[in-house]
């Protein structure tokens, strides 16, 4: 994505996190030890990483891609947004997460948005009117991010700017996408950082990131885009999974504010999809695992309970679908069901 597109590097550096081998998983039944081949082509996945308590169980590639290459996350990145802003509430960049909106973004201070929190947007619960349906041209995701390419950040919160209000703010879930360019935006303003920067001092180097990875940059303002365009390899999203899983701590030290930890991987609002809830900007299950989704089929899962981390990257022939959603769901499944087993 970063040869393609104007992008940041989120560097890595010297120090490098092992993963170290562990005894392979094998996902098929008894004797079927191409369960995971299959599925790889059926659905065309390109890679799939599994940790468990800290050792790769399962580790494959397909469609020419390769350990050192990058793949676009798309909303995985909303997630990574999300920490950032928690590790930017533990350094003192942001006060709290009861801090409106508008403090950080007075542009939107006679919006609908005037007296919204910053974790009422964590929570996608800010209650101003929006619509995500890409399939419809006239939706507000196709009219505001159409002439986004102008100069992206003022075409979007002039865009907001004008949305009305639907419900009170803090009362319903809807996923919003604009929501967390803005949340982007508060960490670049508070940080006074870019994204990718900010992304690389605080955990791509000293976590022990293998490869740099690259955040698509707007050309008119050099911001990086909070709701998406953040690349990385399949062991880098193994990695920040593990970081995840370790309580958000780097050598023993937390980055990330407990204040963030305490509801950022747990059920925050409830949401249009069958047992799953949504957190800070990351989707959680019933039995306390958490993931981060991107549309095309990306994934990074963490289950606490089973010291259990997953990554996928793959090129669904669509965005989404329930048959694909459940697909990826099943080998969740059976990637559970075989550590249980054990």
């Amino acid at each position: 994505m970063g040869a393609r597109f104007p992008s940041d590097r989120a560097e890595s550096g010297s120090h490098i996190r092992e993963l170290p081998e562990g005894e392979p998983l094998i996902l098929g039944a008894a004797g079927d030890a191409k369960w995971l081949d299959r599925y790889m082509a059926e659905h065309h996945v390109a890679g799939v990483m599994v940790l468990h308590k800290g050792r790769v169980r399962v580790q494959q590639y397909a469609l020419d891609f390769r350990p050192d290459q990058r793949w676009e996350s798309f909303s995985v990145a909303k997630s990574v947004t999300s920490v950032l802003l928690g590790i930017a509430l533990q350094q003192g960049h942001i006060a709290s997460l009861d801090d409106t909106l508008v403090t950080y973004i007075p542009e939107l201070a006679d919006s609908a948005y005037a007296d919204v929190t910053v974790q009422q947007l964590l929570t996608m619960t800010s209650g101003v009117q929006w619509n995500e349906d890409y399939a419809d041209d006239q939706s507000d995701v196709a009219q505001m991010y159409r002439g986004a390419c102008v100069d992206r950040k003022a075409h979007v919160l002039s865009y907001l700017s004008r949305l009305p209000r639907q419900w009170p703010a803090g009362s319903h879930w809807n996923y919003n996408t604009a929501e967390t360019d803005l949340l982007g935006i508060v960490v670049e303003r508070a940080t006074r950082r870019p994204l990718a920067s900010y992304l690389s001092d605080t955990i791509w180097k000293p976590y022990g990131m293998a490869t740099d990875a690259f955040w698509i940059r707007d050309e008119c303002d050099g911001s990086n885009t909070g709701g998406s365009g953040l690349s990385a390899t399949l062991g880098d999203y193994v990695r920040l999974g593990q970081f995840m899983l370790e309580g958000g701590r780097i050598d023993g030290e937390p980055v990330i504010a407990e204040a963030w930890l305490r509801g950022g991987t747990s059920e925050q609002a409830s949401t249009d999809a069958p047992e799953r809830g949504y957190g800070y900007l990351w989707w959680t299950d019933t039995d306390g695992s958490y993931a981060a989704v991107g549309i095309f089929g990306q994934m990074v899962y963490v289950d606490p309970a089973r010291e259990l981390v997953m990554a996928q990257v793959a090129a669904w022939p669509k965005a989404t679908s329930n048959e694909l959603v459940a697909a990826r769901r099943a080998l969740v499944e059976r990637v559970k069901q075989a550590v249980d087993t054990e």
